[in-house]
């Protein structure tokens, strides 16, 4: 399972709404200093996704992503030296400084 903080929730409600797309693709793709990059970007679901649903958004994964994501929490922090979306990835052994990357 892969879930939205009500932070992250309410930021991407929002962004919706200026938007033509039904939700947000959360994936993993090589690169990275540390191996994987996590990716999130607004969109329409594709056949073969996996649909979840948290606190009224859906969420498309891919099957190859879903296996390095399953039990991350999406957060959306908003702090004066740190703002975005942030992956709190329990499957990840090491992540570089800046969080953007990880190894399994």
């Amino acid at each position: 399972m892969i879930t939205l903080t009500e932070s992250a929730a309410k930021k991407i409600k929002t962004l919706l709404n200026q938007k033509k797309e039904t939700g947000v693709r959360a994936a993993v793709q090589g690169g990275g200093c540390s191996g994987f990059t996590y990716k999130l970007a607004f969109c329409n679901s594709k056949e073969n996704d996996q649909i979840i649903q948290s606190h009224g958004v859906e969420i498309y994964v891919d099957q190859k992503s879903y296996l390095y994501l399953m039990g991350t929490i999406i957060d959306f922090v908003d702090e004066l030296n740190q703002t975005g979306f942030k992956f709190v990835n329990p499957n990840a052994k090491r992540t570089c400084g800046c969080g953007e990357s990880f190894s399994i």
